[in-house]
């Protein structure tokens, strides 16, 4: 399934976009809100992202995905193509617990070759478990 480029400018053609791949609809990834300012995206909880028994923490790599895709969907909201990540960082701040984790994604260079957004992983308390920034390639 392939999404038209112009439909990614639309609050509902991103969710369609967003839910394309596999590994998106396993996480239940929702949109919550989309502009050229930013996005933010949700997570429902699940525990088999667990990769901590003894605390209850999510796996660290869900977290980076959460980074890596606000990101990318935030600079598709801009406007800007992003076809793959070029370069990933991500800081861990506290372990991810129980209850839904929202990513929220900023345009910090939109770009033809090359957009740069960052990407604060938060709790729905809005404890500060993730941030980082993506690096994705236009063309």
């Amino acid at each position: 399934m392939t999404v038209d480029r112009s439909a990614l400018t639309t609050f509902d053609g991103l969710q369609a976009a967003l839910h394309i791949a596999p590994f998106h609809r396993w996480l239940g990834l929702e949109l919550l809100s989309a502009s050229h300012d930013g996005i933010v995206i949700a997570m429902p909880w699940r525990n088999d992202l667990v990769s901590n028994p003894a605390l209850g923490a999510a796996h660290g790599g869900v977290l980076a995905s959460l980074v890596d895709l606000g990101g990318l969907y935030a600079v598709l909201a801009a406007g800007g193509l992003a076809q793959a990540t070029a370069d990933l960082r991500v800081d861990y701040h506290r372990p991810a617990l129980a209850g839904r984790i929202l990513a929220r994604s900023r345009v910090v260079k939109l770009g033809k070759r090359l957009s740069v957004a960052d990407t604060l992983v938060e709790s729905e308390a809005g404890d500060l478990l993730a941030s980082g920034r993506g690096a994705y390639l236009g063309a």
